[in-house]
């Protein structure tokens, strides 16, 4: 009798996690020919023509942007501050995007941090005035939306001011957070894709919220990362534009992967990406990838 309640017990178990990983799948997977498209940093990196874009990465004007251009949902470079709040920067130190600040973001109480004013140069920071925020704002601005947009989040881990002690500490504390958050603002599990290139912390995410969706940023040795995506059992790739190819992401369908592609601003690189046949498309310029998917001008908002 025990034996038979054991055998239950698993095969209930297994079956959950059957259900989660299809349920994480089908929100991402999508038939040929169709592209989830994701701003990536919201509405891309300081660019001076094609088009003239000022607004920071990762901004709140960058990332409100890039659904008014029509995007179906944002990516957001997240990192934490010392107070263990998320908070959205792109790069790894405050000294390259901000006009005052120095060091990393976990140096600094999140109440600092948002007083910072990214800093672009010459001729951007004539249009652009933004600070940093916090994904709390950002996400408190999107549940004004009829539905929450997919919401790629890219969590920024490996920093050059923490030791690799403090990185394992920060990271679990993100995910912490991050999942608290989430929650918090009753953000449905599928529109959600975790990315990170550090396992740990996609099986920690695995542990706090079974049904979160998680991507594999992959920077190199596609083959052996490929594997390891599948053997952890993951939801998703992550690949930039160069290695975003046909075979590529054939080999991840094969093995069961969705392929989320990022990068890439001309319209013959947009086009090349495409042509790869990704599940979603975190691009540089969204309106620019709609009229390569032959979608709709966006409706203003």
């Amino acid at each position: 009798m025990r034996s038979l309640y054991w055998s239950l017990l698993l095969s209930l178990g297994l079956a959950g996690f059957g259900a989660r990983a299809q349920t994480a799948r089908e929100a991402l997977r999508r038939p040929p020919g169709q592209v989830v498209v994701i701003g990536h940093a919201g509405s891309g990196f300081f660019t001076p023509l094609n088009p003239f874009n000022p607004l920071p990465p990762s901004s709140l004007r960058s990332e409100l942007k890039a659904l008014e251009d029509g995007a179906d949902g944002l990516e957001i470079d997240i990192q934490l501050s010392q107070d263990s709040v998320p908070v959205l920067y792109h790069d790894t130190t405050l000294d390259t995007m901000t006009k005052t600040g120095r060091g990393c973001t976990h140096q600094y109480p999140a109440a600092q941090l948002v007083q910072l004013q990214f800093r672009g140069g010459w001729p951007y920071d004539w249009f652009q005035h933004e600070r940093l925020v916090t994904l709390d704002t950002l996400l408190a601005r999107l549940a004004r939306q009829p539905a929450y947009p997919y919401l790629h989040l890219d969590l920024h881990e490996i920093l050059p001011c923490l030791t690799e002690t403090q990185t394992l500490r920060n990271s679990a504390a993100l995910a912490r957070q991050l999942v608290t958050l989430l929650q918090r603002y009753h953000v449905p599990a599928a529109r959600v894709l975790i990315v990170s290139d550090q396992l740990p912390t996609l099986r920690r995410f695995r542990q706090l919220w079974p049904e979160l969706p998680l991507g594999l940023e992959i920077n190199g040795g596609y083959a052996a990362n490929l594997g390891v995506a599948q053997t952890e059992k993951l939801d998703a790739v992550v690949l930039a534009e160069d290695l975003t190819t046909p075979d590529n992401t054939a080999a991840a369908h094969a093995a069961g992967l969705a392929v989320v592609a990022f990068g890439a601003r001309s319209a013959k690189s947009i086009t090349k990406v495409v042509g790869a046949h990704p599940d979603a498309y975190e691009v540089d310029n969204v309106r620019k990838l709609r009229r390569i998917l032959g979608q709709p001008a966006a409706a203003k908002q």
